[in-house]
């Protein structure tokens, strides 16, 4: 890892635990183990590390998404490793972030519309068409308009208002959702197939 990719890693666990702004380029310095002037020579400003890093983690992101079994092989085996990729996603991930990435720094914003409208939802739309056709997924809704409500849903639970920290665990609320989610669109095929390989693989995961 060159010191670059150090910086960047450093920034990015620094950001998701405490927040962008609270968060200066002497904490970073400190807690990479270079200086402060090393960091200057790698990026103009603190935009510029935020923005590089906000990029980065995007680019995180859809790799890990790759990993999860594609839906062409399975719809239900698809839910289950994106159950899985939540859960991780958001173990430790300020909600915070987003909400300032927004009011203060709007290229990230940016960055992040458009791998929200692009890839994610483009992404649900065809894991629910796949789905109409596996017979997991009710043929009467409709794909694009579930697929918007998902993301609409997604971004209500970063909305500190209604969704204080200190109340609520991002990890369950995050899962809370997206169950209830699935139980709306699948068929009943769906959902006894859906519980059946949940409850095979904690099975597995206890052995």
């Amino acid at each position: 890892m060159d010191t670059k990719e150090k910086i960047i890693e450093t920034a990015t666990e620094q950001f998701m635990r405490f927040g962008v702004r609270s968060v200066t380029m002497d904490d970073i310095a400190r807690q990479a183990g270079v200086s402060k002037k090393t960091i200057y020579q790698e990026f103009t400003d603190k935009n510029q590390l935020v923005y590089e890093t906000f990029d980065t983690a995007i680019e995180n992101d859809k790799n890990e998404m790759d990993q999860i079994p594609k839906y062409q092989d399975g719809v239900i085996e698809h839910l289950l490793g994106l159950s899985a990729f939540i859960k991780k996603r958001f173990s430790d991930f300020n909600p915070m972030v987003l909400n300032e990435i927004q009011r203060y720094f709007p290229q990230c914003w940016q960055l992040f519309e458009e791998f929200k409208n692009k890839h994610v939802v483009n992404e649900i739309i065809e894991l629910l068409d796949k789905g109409k056709s596996e017979g997991v997924i009710r043929k009467e809704i409709n794909s694009e308009i579930m697929a918007l409500m998902r993301m609409e849903q997604m971004m209500l639970t970063f909305d500190p208002l209604k969704f204080p920290t200190s109340k609520y665990n991002q990890v369950e609320l995050q899962m809370q959702i997206f169950e209830h989610f699935l139980y709306g669109i699948f068929t009943d095929k769906g959902k006894e197939a859906y519980l059946n390989q949940k409850n095979t693989k904690q099975n597995e995961n206890h052995n």
